[in-house]
C-alpha cells in the first residue's frame, strides 16, 4: 500500500513538475515555488469541499482506504460499510473525494522536497539561504500528522481546526518563499515600510485568528446556527453557552462531558465568528488603503481592497442562501487568497526593513 500510494503522489506530481521543466521562465527555481503555491491554494479548496461534502471520513483509516491505496481496491469493503450505515459518513464517492485530498497534499510533499533539495544543491547560484525550504519540509509533515489525526480521532473539531491553521500557515510560507525569489520588494522605501508595518501586521494576525473562528465554525457544523444578518435568529445578542462551544478538548457534537452540544453553544460559535469579521473587515480596509497609497504597491493594494470586500460578500449571502456548498468553499478560498496577499506585503515591508538594517551596520 504505501508504495502505491508513493507513486500516485509521485504520479501527480509529474504533471506540476514538467510545467516547471518545459515553462520559459529564467528561474526554474522560482517557477518550481510558484507552481507549488497554487497547488497548495487548490489544496486548500478542495480541503473546504471535502469538509463540506462530509468527506473526512470517507476513509475512516490512514492513509490508505480501507488498508488500500485506493477506493477500487477497497470497494467491496467500502459497500459493505455503506450497507451496514446508510446515513453514514462512508460512501464510494466520499471515499474518492477523501483520497484525491490525501493524493494532492501527497503531491505538494513531493513538490516541496524537491524545492528543497534544489535550495541545498543550488544554494550560492540562487544567493539565498535554503532555511526556509528546509523548514517547509518539517511543516508539510507536520500539516500531514495533523491530517492523519483528523480521520484516526474521528474529527474532533480542535484538530481539524489546526489542520486548516496549518495549511494556510503553508500557504503563508510559501508565499513568503515566493517573494524570496521575487524581489519585489526592493522598490520599497523605508519611510513606506515603517508606516505600513502596523497594518500589514495586525491585517494578517487578525485574518489568521478569523481563519481560526471559521474552521471553528465549520468543524463544529455550526455554519447555521444563525438564519439571518445582521440580527442572529432575530436578536442581537441570543442566547448563547459559550463555555461549552469554545471548549477545546471535546469531541464532534459533544461537550466535554460527553452529553450533546447545546445548540446555543453552535450559536455562540457563530455569533463570535460573524462580530470579530467586521474587526477583520476594518483593518484589512484599513491596511489595503494605506497599502494602495504607496507608490510601487498600487496594484497589491487594491487586491486586497478587492478581496476583503468580496469575502465580506461571500461571508453574507452564505448565511441568505443557507450555506450553499459554492459559496462556503469560496469563502476557504478567499480567507486564502487575503493569508496569499497579506503574506506578500508583510515580506516586502520586512524585507526592507532587514535590508536597512544590515546597511546599518
Amino acid at each position: 500500500m504505501w508504495l502505491q500510494l508513493a507513486l500516485t503522489a509521485l504520479i501527480v506530481a509529474v504533471i506540476p513538475l514538467t510545467m516547471v521543466v518545459l515553462s520559459k521562465e529564467k528561474s526554474k527555481y522560482r517557477k518550481l515555488i510558484a507552481v507549488t503555491v497554487t497547488l497548495t491554494f487548490e489544496l486548500i479548496m478542495f480541503g473546504a469541499f471535502t469538509r463540506l461534502t462530509d468527506s473526512g471520513l470517507g476513509c475512516p483509516d490512514w492513509p490508505g482506504c480501507y488498508g488500500q491505496a485506493n477506493p477500487l481496491q477497497s470497494h467491496a469493503a467500502i459497500k459493505a460499510a455503506e450497507i451496514a450505515m446508510p446515513t453514514g459518513p462512508v460512501t464510494l464517492q466520499k471515499a474518492w473525494i477523501e483520497m484525491v485530498h490525501r493524493y494532492l497534499a501527497m503531491s505538494v510533499g513531493v513538490l516541496i522536497v524537491v524545492q528543497m533539495a534544489i535550495a541545498w544543491a543550488r544554494r550560492r547560484q540562487l544567493n539565498t539561504a535554503p532555511w526556509l525550504s528546509t523548514f517547509l519540509l518539517f511543516f508539510v509533515c507536520l500539516q500531514g500528522a495533523f491530517g492523519a489525526w483528523t480521520v484516526t480521532l474521528k474529527l474532533q473539531p480542535v484538530i481539524v481546526t489546526t489542520h486548516l491553521i496549518l495549511g494556510m500557515g503553508l500557504l503563508a510560507l510559501l508565499s513568503a518563499s515566493l517573494e524570496q525569489q521575487s524581489h519585489q520588494g526592493d522598490a520599497l522605501r523605508q519611510a513606506d515600510a515603517r508606516r505600513l508595518l502596523w497594518p500589514a501586521s495586525l491585517a494578517l494576525l487578525l485574518v489568521f485568528m478569523q481563519i481560526a473562528l471559521g474552521g471553528w465554525v465549520s468543524t463544529n457544523y455550526a455554519a447555521l446556527a444563525c438564519h439571518d444578518y445582521p440580527l442572529c435568529n432575530g436578536k442581537v445578542m441570543p442566547a448563547m453557552d459559550f463555555e461549552h462551544g469554545f471548549s477545546l478538548w471535546r469531541q464532534l457534537g459533544q461537550t466535554v462531558n460527553g452529553d450533546f452540544l447545546p445548540f446555543s453553544a453552535l450559536v455562540a460559535i457563530q455569533w463570535v465568528h460573524r462580530n470579530f469579521a467586521l474587526l477583520v473587515v476594518a483593518v484589512c480596509l484599513w491596511a489595503g488603503w494605506k497599502t494602495r497609497q504607496t507608490p510601487g504597491l498600487e496594484s497589491l493594494g487594491r487586491n486586497i481592497l478587492l478581496a476583503i470586500v468580496a469575502q465580506f460578500v461571500i461571508g453574507v449571502s452564505t448565511v441568505f442562501f443557507s450555506w450553499p456548498l459554492l459559496l462556503a468553499v469560496l469563502h476557504n478560498g478567499g480567507a486564502a487568497t487575503l493569508v496569499l496577499l497579506l503574506t506578500m506585503l508583510n515580506y516586502r515591508i520586512r524585507h526592507v526593513s532587514l535590508a536597512a538594517a544590515k546597511d546599518r551596520l
